[in-house]
């Protein structure tokens, strides 16, 4: 017969540890049921925790980027709506320069259309060097592209002495552009080792006077003055190098897949090349059409560029949300918890611990019965 012992309560403590057990299971179960999460120490689930905070910053990266994009769809609103307004004046000015170019008119009356035409160009660079985003100006020309570097190596020193006025970007690419000049041909040729392009022109400029010559495909505008020859620039090269624009961080890694680069050009009245257009004369009348053309064709290719770099922004946005939704299915599906296998393991465990405490005080109760022995 198995005798009676009271220093060591073996089906006690059998009991108490089995107890520990399901009140350890109970209490983990309460508190993923209350956190909502799976994994709420690494003790959990070591590898799913690395795992699960690696997505959970892939996602909060996503959504600042996101946030990113929305703001720069603003800032480039910001630019877009002064271009527009700057379209509105040089529209304005266009018309202004066809009434001083019509001979029914006297030099005095031209004297005060010219008065508003400079007040309008005045306000073209006002609005130029005010429109800005957060401090930063937008169309000024300080958040340029690329530019010509006058002080490379690579830029021949005799353009401007050759008659090279000005050189206007827009868009062209960075490299080194090479001009071809058959004397008395009429015509330019420019080209970056992709792509040339020849332009014609009926006389070199004279005294006094400028002549425009556009390489649209190549995003070059040149100037000419009258110190220009036909045949002057022919070998004569320049470089264009890197500008410093807006570079837009649009995804969570530091890739330049996850950066967008983007310029806007000046639109000051000298950026747009309409700085020494007047209307004073019948002949300056006339060649401030044409200036005031190229500058609405500028105007038009800046307002397009921010337009498609608009639409480009809403589709990343959509893109980003997309994204973010499916890495966030992973990380739940990782981390979170399943409330209907928890709230089953809740039950089980909940019972369990009830019928323990039941079952230790019975076993607590067994030491006891030694008291019947004494008192036989």
């Amino acid at each position: 017969m198995e005798g009676f012992r009271i220093n060591n309560n073996i089906t006690a403590m059998n009991t108490l540890r089995l107890y520990g057990k399901s009140q350890g299971a109970f209490e983990r179960t309460v508190e993923r049921l209350s956190s909502g999460l799976r994994i709420n120490r690494a003790k959990d689930d070591t590898a799913g925790l690395a795992i699960a905070q690696r997505m959970r910053a892939e996602i909060r990266g996503l959504q600042q980027a996101s946030r990113n994009a929305e703001q720069s769809i603003n800032m480039v609103q910001t630019a877009e709506g002064g271009l527009d307004e700057i379209h509105n004046l040089l529209i304005r000015m266009r018309e202004l320069a066809v009434q001083a170019a019509s001979d029914n008119i006297s030099d005095a009356d031209r004297a005060s259309i010219d008065l508003e035409f400079d007040q309008l160009r005045s306000e073209v660079t006002r609005i130029a060097t005010s429109t800005e985003y957060n401090g930063t100006k937008l169309i000024d020309g300080s958040f340029t592209g690329n530019s010509v570097s006058f002080g490379s190596a690579n830029t021949s020193q005799t353009l401007t002495a050759n008659g090279a006025q000005k050189i206007v970007l827009s868009g062209a690419a960075t490299g080194i552009f090479t001009l071809a000049d058959t004397a008395s041909d009429g015509a330019l040729t420019l080209g970056n080792g992709t792509i040339t392009q020849t332009v014609t022109f009926t006389n070199a400029p004279a005294s006094g006077q400028t002549i425009r010559v556009n390489f649209a495909e190549l995003g070059v505008d040149l100037t000419l003055n009258d110190a220009y020859d036909d045949g002057n620039l022919d070998g004569a090269t320049f470089e264009v190098i890197a500008g410093n624009g807006g570079e837009l961080q649009i995804g969570s890694d530091n890739t330049a897949d996850n950066q967008l680069a983007f310029s806007i050009g000046d639109s000051t009245s000298s950026g747009l090349l309409i700085d020494t257009a007047d209307l004073s004369i019948l002949a300056n009348a006339r060649a401030a059409l044409d200036s005031l053309d190229i500058a609405i064709d500028l105007v038009n290719d800046e307002r397009s560029t921010l337009g498609a770099l608009q639409n480009r922004l809403e589709f990343t946005i959509s893109n980003l949300a997309n994204t973010t939704q499916n890495i966030q299915a992973s990380e739940s599906t990782i981390r979170d918890a399943d409330f209907a296998s928890e709230t089953a393991e809740f039950a089980r465990s909940q019972i369990l611990v009830q019928s323990g405490t039941a079952m230790l005080a019975q076993a607590n109760a067994v030491s006891a019965n030694v008291l019947s022995l004494l008192q036989g």
